[in-house]
């Protein structure tokens, strides 16, 4: 049976201040963690023997998923003491592996196809296959040229305009066979992409590629976080097909005064007040309060999140338990967990507001 190693060892820096109290695999996504929707993609495909490669804030991953009984899944964890790179936290798991292997990064949201992407990998006979995906611009990322048959002929780290020759780029999900682990040197900072795979490369190693044409968003910065929202609102990725309008969770009231425009889904036990605007795309969580004549609009709140009355809020995320104050305006904000917004602040547009303890470093 085929495993999943999957690294949630990231900082998740670009995400701050989201993630000064929350690992970046734990931000929600459709009120769900974003590591869930990698679980249950994973399990759709019969692959539910799943390690998680640790490091930042790893205990809140442990306390939800637990041993993965309630996800239908098998669950390992596996601390890193100290960063070590792609290639050196796939090393730090090595003696749980036993055969063929899934990689995935843990901030990668695609709705990959893995059953064919492992038939691939095994009738080329390769010993690693890397998805591709295409991107607009590749002088950002590094690019994977391939030959007619789609083996990896060289790796490009952000190519000038005129040595583009591929608009594929390395997606962040792989097929590994056992044997490349030997090539990893132990306990030190390795990266697969800039060593690993060209080192194999160079061997002669059959590497191939998986072009992947699929959604896919690189959710590392708060910007393609609130991206991914507007998109899967909007039904662009396959398996997220939502209800237009208002979905609805369990227990949660909206005054018939309220308007519904665009797509907007709320969680369990929330309360909309008379005279409020809910403008999609828009995600609010569990528990939270929208007080009267309140504007929200294309924005990711999380849970217990109060609104006060006649607040504005507008392309913004709001991390758990934050208190806003009648009045305020938020525009393309971002919030940290259990901020508290008194009556008559103010708040620039584009402010980024870090949580006690938390200097501002991103």
């Amino acid at each position: 049976m085929t495993q999943a190693v999957i690294l949630v060892g990231g900082q998740g820096t670009r995400l701050r201040p989201l993630t000064c109290n929350l690992p970046k695999p734990m931000v929600p996504v459709l009120n769900l963690p974003f590591l869930e929707h990698i679980i249950r993609n994973l399990k759709e495909h019969k692959i539910t023997d799943i390690i998680f490669a640790q490091h930042y804030l790893a205990a809140s991953i442990e306390n939800y998923f637990g041993g993965g009984e309630k996800f239908g899944v098998s669950l390992t964890y596996v601390m890193e003491e100290s960063p070590r790179g792609t290639a050196g936290a796939i090393k730090n798991v090595e003696k749980y592996l036993r055969g063929t292997f899934l990689v995935l990064n843990g901030d990668i949201f695609a709705n990959r196809n893995f059953t064919d992407m492992l038939a691939q990998h095994r009738q080329n006979k390769a010993v690693a296959t890397i998805s591709l995906t295409p991107v607009e611009d590749p002088t950002i990322y590094g690019v994977v040229e391939t030959d007619a048959k789609n083996r990896v002929k060289r790796f490009l780290e952000k190519p000038k305009k005129e040595e583009v020759t591929t608009n594929l780029i390395n997606a962040g999900t792989y097929i590994l066979e056992p044997g490349v682990l030997a090539r990893i040197p132990a306990a030190v900072k390795v990266s697969i992409e800039r060593e690993t795979y060209p080192m194999l490369l160079a061997e002669g190693a059959p590497v191939y590629a998986y072009p992947d044409y699929a959604y896919w968003m690189d959710t590392g910065t708060t910007e393609k976080y609130l991206q991914l929202h507007r998109d899967l609102l909007a039904g662009k990725c396959e398996g997220y097909a939502l209800s237009a309008g208002l979905t609805k969770g369990k227990n949660s009231l909206v005054h018939p005064s309220a308007q519904i425009a665009g797509n907007v889904m709320l969680g369990n036990n929330c309360k909309v007040a008379p005279g409020v605007i809910l403008q999609g795309p828009l995600v609010i969580g569990n528990d939270c309060a929208i007080g009267a004549g309140a504007v929200v609009a294309e924005s990711v709140l999380w849970d217990d999140v109060a609104v006060g009355s006649e607040v504005q809020i507008g392309n913004c995320a709001v991390a758990n338990g934050c208190r806003l104050a009648a009045g305020l305006t938020l525009k393309d904000a971002v919030i940290g967990d259990h901020i508290r917004l008194k009556l008559g602040e103010k708040v620039a547009p584009g402010a980024r507001l870090y949580p006690a303890g938390h200097p501002a470093t991103g």
